[in-house]
């Protein structure tokens, strides 16, 4: 979700890994926080925890050791953009997450990456080999497996995952482009504060008073998101995106632990062999790619 440093600071590949394989354990609980929150308090109310929480840590963190100067971005436009999407990847799949178990939820999300690939042609100008456009095309027969008609998950509701992938695959373009002129923690911190501040603005509409648990659950929120951020981003730094990639889909099997655990869901025969083919074709696109 953030961009890498130069390869040229690379050179611990296996602490890079352990860094990735714990970022995506916080992304799964989070998402397994937000499924549980949203059952008792408004989605709005709950992605507001979640950003506020977020922007308050990193403040804590690096407005210290950097002052202001952390916010300065060469295009402003682009990074407002660029939060959004990501505000509207949070929206769409907490709300998802009422309707669709976490694991099923989390494998539709991770099209973003096939997306990434199709779309880096018409907006980025990059070449797509045959292969990676094979890879797009099995991403797409994995969610088709797991959405079965006649299957539970065959509803509109579906649709909520899969439109927070797309808004995911615009997120991760733009991080991409903005990768070349602002640092990973000008992009997270400009990202939380934007969307604090959207989020405050709706969220007295919506106010209940949590208690004190579920209070102390919305902390916990905003820190496993923000943590898992940051560990992503230092793994980048100690190993190659193309060597880390894989690893990033042990969030799905992390989300089906957690579903099983949490909320007694066990997928269904069609919906694992659906996460594996969405998971394979992720990484046949990355292969692809690093083999460029």
């Amino acid at each position: 979700m953030t961009a890498s440093t130069p390869l040229s600071g690379i050179n611990q590949p296996f602490k890079g890994i352990v860094l990735i394989v714990v970022a995506t354990f916080l992304f799964s609980s989070h998402d397994a926080l937000s499924k549980y929150l949203s059952g008792f308090y408004p989605v709005i109310m709950v992605v507001w925890a979640r950003y506020l929480v977020h922007t308050l840590l990193m403040a804590g963190i690096f407005l210290p050791q950097s002052g202001l100067r952390v916010l300065r971005t060469k295009h402003p436009l682009l990074q407002l953009l660029r939060a959004l999407c990501l505000l509207g990847t949070s929206l769409l799949f907490t709300t998802g997450l009422l309707f669709i178990p976490l694991a099923e939820a989390t494998a539709v999300n991770f099209l973003a990456p096939v997306l990434v690939t199709a779309l880096s042609v018409p907006l980025l100008g990059e070449r797509v080999t045959g292969g990676q456009w094979l890879a797009v095309m099995c991403g797409f027969i994995g969610v088709l497996i797991i959405v079965h008609p006649g299957g539970d998950l065959f509803t509109p509701a579906v649709l909520l995952p899969f439109c927070s992938a797309l808004f995911f695959c615009f997120y991760q373009l733009l991080t991409r482009k903005l990768s070349e002129v602002d640092s990973p923690t000008t992009s997270n911190f400009f990202a939380g504060l934007c969307n604090t501040l959207v989020m405050s603005a709706l969220v007295p509409m919506f106010w209940q008073v949590p208690s004190f648990t579920h209070g102390l659950l919305m902390l916990a929120l905003g820190t496993c998101g923000m943590t898992a951020h940051l560990l992503l981003t230092q793994a980048f730094r100690h190993a190659a995106p193309a060597l880390l990639a894989p690893f990033g889909y042990c969030q799905i099997v992390f989300a089906g632990l957690l579903g099983w655990l949490l909320f007694s869901h066990t997928p269904s025969p069609t919906t694992v062999i659906g996460i594996a083919v969405i998971c394979l074709s992720g990484l046949a696109a990355v292969w692809q790619q690093r083999r460029g």
